[in-house]
């Protein structure tokens, strides 16, 4: 088979202690799954779950976040990542663990300002979600190292003040939760990751800042802003 041009690199994320590399599907990111972030932002923590997507290639593991266009408002939303090596249509809850293949460090880079505006339209959120550079992410940590992906402290420092602080157990939909839901809601399948959800404290950033994300038992992540 040929093609009109060359296929562009198939996106991937590092894994800690492998040469091997995992290819990123799709992302998938749960919208206020932490209760002082939804408040902080104005929902109902009764709301159920909901989701939006970044694209695979907006994937950055290099630890540079170049400032993006048509923005004065950039905002960080320190995340875990979860990774699937198989999924499914209706998966249940508990048989959703046997779906992740690992965890990583991720950070929802937003542009604020146009999400606003786009809320405020009722209009879809891929321009404030979805663009070049805005999934900052570590090596993923194999399932069996991670002590536990249901408690342990997040957090994120910016030039090493603390911004954001919670705990995995503060998630209102906790990671079996997640995928059992979003699998009624399209078929998972294998390279998919899940940005699981920010605590509250999430705030702007400017060029020059340094980002230093941590997930206990999975590790951290630090991006620069370039």
């Amino acid at each position: 088979m040929s093609y009109v041009f060359d296929p562009v690199p198939y996106p991937t994320l590092p894994i800690k202690g492998s040469d091997k590399l995992f290819p990123v599907r799709r992302i998938f990111c749960v919208g206020r799954n932490y209760a002082e972030h939804t408040k902080e932002m104005g929902g109902d923590t009764k709301d159920p779950p909901f989701f939006f997507q970044k694209n695979p290639d907006n994937l950055v593991t290099d630890g540079k976040f170049p400032y993006p266009p048509q923005t004065s408002n950039v905002h960080f939303e320190i995340e875990m990542v979860v990774a699937l090596k198989s999924g499914g249509i209706n998966i249940k809850t508990e048989d959703a663990l046997s779906h992740v293949f690992g965890y990583a460090v991720g950070i929802d880079m937003t542009r604020r300002d146009l999400q606003d505006v786009a809320k405020k339209l009722s209009r879809p959120w891929e321009v404030a979600k979805a663009f070049e550079h805005s999934a900052p992410c570590s090596a993923l940590v194999p399932a069996a190292q991670v002590p536990s992906c249901s408690k342990g402290a997040i957090w994120l420092d910016v030039n090493g003040q603390r911004k954001q602080t919670g705990d995995l157990a503060q998630m209102i939909w906790d990671v079996p939760g997640q995928i059992a839901y979003l699998s009624t809601l399209f078929e998972l399948k294998r390279g998919d990751l899940i940005f699981s959800g920010t605590p509250a404290g999430v705030g702007a950033i400017k060029k020059g800042d340094m980002m230093h994300g941590h997930v206990d038992g999975v590790g951290d992540l630090e991006v620069t802003v370039v």
